[in-house]
């Protein structure tokens, strides 16, 4: 089944400008998702790497799969690539079923993870190579070549050989020869992975900015968190072969559906807690581990079964402070620094509370010091806005 009109009608994507930075097609009922992945399920004989997941991609978004090694997501990008058959499930790529579609007659480019650049070729002839295979003509290869090498801002560096080239560069060249045959749909399997952080924080910026310009649809499949939060306008954590959620980078970090989700997903504290009353708007929680009870509004909290939940509270909403804080609204508890890091920019606490729980605090070091601004045993002062703590399943 190749032909859109062999689809059902509800399937048949129509056609989409791309989407203002603002848009967000997903929330939109009427928009038509550009990839949809309906009850995908892979086995490899007993295993199953991915079980009967859901996924509608919109056009041009920049779209991350995050998750640990073994979770599934390179078996799913392999299986949207085309370099594996699902056990079950249906892929649609702008309107046509493109499940049984061997790799080369889908509209979808891939850039590896090693990059896969010839050693023996030079950047224009590596990014020249799928146009000459798909038989362009010299002039419009050439011209192709040379606007890839200006959009990546390699112009000067066509005719280096890869080992003459920086990583960074060599990262470019690759995206450069993926974007090349203009497909509808380019998978990036890790592809910051061999740059070292400095450059991949930069590099970051940079691909979401050539995406943007050239509104094809990026789906990137990456264990790195940082990556994920910083390109993509959405993303779905994966666990065990299935979508933990899927929501923008905000969506995931400030809202997590789960434990998981929430401890996957940055740096986070966990207080075991219990409902032990509630009303239309609140909660009222009590935890022996924080050591005092709280309230904590409805809009907070993920849906709950059960009276046994998990206050969930990230480092960076926590202040410290040598005294108590003045606002009557701020939750407060007591602790002596127990550890501390210096990080430049910031110092990461472990405070020991009265109830012998460690809480990891992110301080930002705004005064310029010579000295540690905490002593170890120091008494001090934990506060934060109702508002910054999470009710989640235990």
């Amino acid at each position: 089944m190749n032909d859109k009109e062999t689809l059902p009608q509800d399937e048949i994507a129509a056609p989409l400008t791309a989407p203002a930075p603002d848009d967000e097609p997903w929330m939109d009922h009427t928009a038509t998702p550009f990839i949809r992945i309906k009850g995908v399920s892979k086995y490899f004989g007993d295993f199953c790497a991915v079980d009967h997941v859901d996924l509608e991609i919109y056009k041009s978004e920049l779209f991350s799969i995050l998750g640990g090694s073994g979770c599934g997501k390179t078996t799913l990008l392999r299986m949207l690539a085309g370099f594996e058959s699902p056990s079950e499930g249906r892929i649609i790529i702008d309107g046509m079923d493109v499940t049984a579609l061997p790799a080369y007659e889908r509209p979808i480019n891939m850039m590896f993870q090693s990059y896969a650049l010839f050693p023996h070729m030079s950047a224009a002839q590596n990014i020249a190579y799928g146009l000459k295979r798909e038989g362009m003509d010299k002039s419009a290869t050439k011209a192709r070549v040379k606007e890839m090498l200006a959009l990546v801002q390699l112009e000067k560096f066509g005719h280096r050989k890869p080992d003459q080239l920086s990583g960074g560069q060599r990262q470019r060249v690759a995206l450069a020869r993926a974007l090349a045959k203009r497909p509808k749909v380019l998978l990036l399997d890790e592809p910051l992975a061999a740059l070292d952080k400095k450059l991949r924080e930069q590099t970051q910026f940079e691909l979401a900015n050539i995406q943007d310009d050239l509104g094809v649809t990026f789906v990137v499949v990456t264990h790195d968190q940082e990556e994920a939060m910083t390109l993509s306008t959405r993303v779905a954590i994966m666990n065990e072969g299935t979508f933990a959620q899927i929501g923008t980078p905000h969506e995931v970090y400030e809202n997590p559906d789960t434990q998981f989700v929430a401890d996957f997903v940055g740096t986070i504290n966990f207080f075991e807690a219990h409902i032990f009353a509630e009303s239309g708007e609140a909660f009222e929680v009590r935890s022996e581990s924080l050591g005092r009870d709280v309230t904590i509004g409805r809009e907070e909290a993920a849906p709950l079964a059960k009276k046994n939940v998990v206050i969930a509270l990230r480092p960076e909403k926590i202040f410290v402070s040598k005294e108590p804080p003045s606002s009557p609204s701020m939750i407060c508890v007591k602790g002596l620094i127990y550890d501390q890091g210096y990080f430049g920019k910031l110092s990461l606490l472990q405070v020991k509370l009265e109830t012998g729980m460690i809480v990891l605090v992110s301080a930002q070091n705004r005064i310029r010091s010579a000295k540690r601004a905490w002593d170890w045993d120091e008494g001090v002062y934990l506060s934060w806005e109702p508002d910054s703590m999470l009710l989640l399943r235990e």
